[in-house]
């Protein structure tokens, strides 16, 4: 087996700990329209049933993307199975015939004809298959144009972004509540936070006892900020009716009093990088904490959290709803600038 044959499947139990489920596959998305592919491993006693289930979400200006139950199905191991067999018939043809509807690439020839078949589904096939690190090595002594290479580029990074998107979605939609599942989604997907920052440090150890969750670097100057995760589940705001005001709740209370710490101890021992790391410089760092969820928030609770976060000193409070829909809308601005996305015809 070669290591294009290779890929990581991630598996992890769902709150209800009756079954398993694996991060969910983008396979289709237009402006107003996502198709998503996500598997569940339901386990028996003498073996695990692989079932998929194709949620399908539209997108309304109010609420965003929620999900279409008409246009939804899920598939047990036998149909699934079954789904599998035909795909592999079907796309599999060994050679040119002049009956049926088949998908004929001509690689030798440079030319590709895809007869009727979905464009956005063989360009989801294409950009999967391009960005395997042994076709992108072939490509690279390959003499293409400037503007092929950036629609490949722009092809395979909207596709990354969309699976991230998806999969974040899926962890808050299922309950998933482990600190540790998110961070390393952050980690991978540091993008999320905004086009402020580029890509995050692998280093996390600011001090011998300081081990900060993300460390991103601005794409102006190059400063280091850092990223707290706190889990999902914990409260973020509660509500004084005495006073009849907002206030943050101590799970925040604690986040703050820590991130302060942590930027004094950076501001501290990388003004000038840190010891073993001279390219990592933070000069008047900031922090984000992420905590809580806030999908079914009132709009006097946003604009508490809103108003609450202007009177902080470099700390802010988003929820992981709040840096869901920030991914999202990153998404949409990266992808309304690809002009090989199509719309969806009503």
């Amino acid at each position: 087996m070669s290591d294009s044959d290779l890929s990581a499947i991630y598996r992890r139990e769902a709150a209800s700990g009756r079954v398993s489920y694996g991060e969910a596959v983008v396979l289709h998305e237009t402006s107003r329209t996502r198709v998503t592919l996500i598997p569940f491993f339901i386990p028996h006693s003498d073996h695990t049933e692989l079932a998929v289930k194709l949620v399908t979400y539209r997108k309304q200006k109010s609420v965003g993307w929620i999900v279409s139950e008409e246009k939804s199905l899920t598939l047990n191991g036998p149909a699934s199975r079954k789904l599998l067999k035909a795909l592999r018939e079907h796309l599999a043809v060994a050679e040119e015939s002049d009956d049926g509807a088949y998908l004929l690439l001509r690689v030798s020839e440079g030319t590709a004809d895809i007869g009727d078949h979905d464009p956005s589904l063989v360009a989801s096939a294409l950009t999967k298959v391009l960005s395997q690190e042994d076709i992108l090595e072939h490509l690279a002594g390959v003499d293409l144009s400037d503007e092929l290479v950036d629609s490949l580029r722009g092809a395979i990074r909207i596709r990354e972004m969309q699976s991230a998107v998806a999969n974040l979605r899926l962890k808050l939609t299922s309950g998933e509540t482990k600190e540790q599942i998110y961070q390393e989604w952050c980690q991978q997907h540091s993008w999320a936070f905004g086009s402020a920052y580029v890509v995050n440090d692998d280093v996390r150890n600011i001090t011998a006892s300081d081990n900060i969750d993300l460390l991103l670097p601005t794409v102006i100057a190059g400063y280091r900020d850092l990223v707290e995760l706190k889990r999902p589940d914990m409260d973020v705001l509660r509500y004084d009716k005495e006073h009849r005001n907002f206030y943050w709740s101590a799970e925040v209370s604690r986040a703050i009093g820590q991130c302060h710490r942590y930027l004094d101890v950076l501001h501290e021992v990388a003004t000038n990088g840190l010891r073993d790391h001279p390219e990592i410089v933070a000069y008047h760092p900031r922090a984000i904490v992420v905590i809580g969820r806030s999908a079914d928030w009132s709009e006097d609770r946003l604009r508490a959290l809103h108003g609450l976060n202007h009177r902080l000193s470099s700390v802010t409070i988003m929820t992981y709803d709040q840096l869901l829909a920030q991914g999202e809308r990153l998404l949409s601005i990266v992808a309304s600038a690809d002009q090989s996305m199509p719309e969806e015809v009503d």
